[in-house]
């Protein structure tokens, strides 16, 4: 229990810096979005959009692939056992995407008010939630779902590139890219795309949620036998 302690103390500490960079470049971005939009209000009534999962999505689908190279070896290093790793790497993940769902709904709902005090009637926030139910809580859970599942499918992809070096992950992608265009040209993957959008509910982001869960179960077949030396 101590040394899971120890490793999600350093994870929150390591994280911490790129954490504050993050935030204040997204916020500063929010802020000129918002001066924008005001002015665009002010001129002929048009409408500014802004979506701050999006960013969020990459950051947390960077940070999951990086953890593979930067936290591992160190913790491997400092004497913890890769079941440990593995159990305090799930939970910063977890913790990780609740936080950032958390904190995201609660900026929408405070930004919205604000946009409406000061007169902007047509600033947006672009959502998936839309296209279920526009609420705090189904935002939340969409968020915390989807990033669960990108992180630990980041997760997975560093862990074959550091196991096998760009070799094997390049094969990885090349297949997978393979795969995508099989199914564009024959036409299922974009009928997919289509009736996911038209039907698209709350069931599939638990099904999401399952699939980033599988994924970082099975991940740990990689880290077991992973070693400090990286594959290049």
């Amino acid at each position: 229990m101590n040394q899971l302690k120890g490793l999600l103390y350093f994870f929150l500490v390591d994280i911490r810096h790129s954490m504050m960079i993050f935030w204040t470049v997204l916020l500063s971005i929010l802020v000129v979005c918002i001066a924008f939009g005001f002015y665009l209000d002010a001129i002929d009534g048009g409408m500014m959009t802004f979506s701050l999962t999006a960013p969020i999505y990459i950051y947390c689908s960077i940070l999951a692939f990086n953890v593979v190279k930067e936290f591992i070896p160190f913790s491997i290093k400092l004497g913890a056992t890769r079941k440990n790793i593995f159990i305090s790497i799930g939970i910063f993940f977890f913790l990780l995407a609740i936080t950032k769902a958390v904190v995201a709904s609660i900026l929408q709902e405070a930004i919205s008010f604000f946009t409406k005090v000061i007169g902007i009637e047509d600033f947006y926030f672009l959502h998936l939630a839309y296209f279920v139910n526009d609420t705090w809580y189904i935002r939340i859970g969409m968020d915390v779902m989807l990033i669960f599942f990108l992180m630990s499918l980041m997760f997975m992809l560093g862990l074959v590139f550091y196991r096998h070096g760009f070799l094997g992950g390049g094969i990885s992608l090349g297949v997978a890219a393979v795969v995508l265009l099989f199914g564009i040209a024959q036409g299922w993957l974009i009928d997919f795309i289509v009736d996911l959008v038209v039907h698209i509910n709350m069931v599939y982001f638990l099904q999401l949620f399952a699939v980033g869960l599988l994924l970082y179960l099975a991940s740990f077949a990689f880290l077991k036998q992973i070693t400090i030396i990286k594959v290049r």
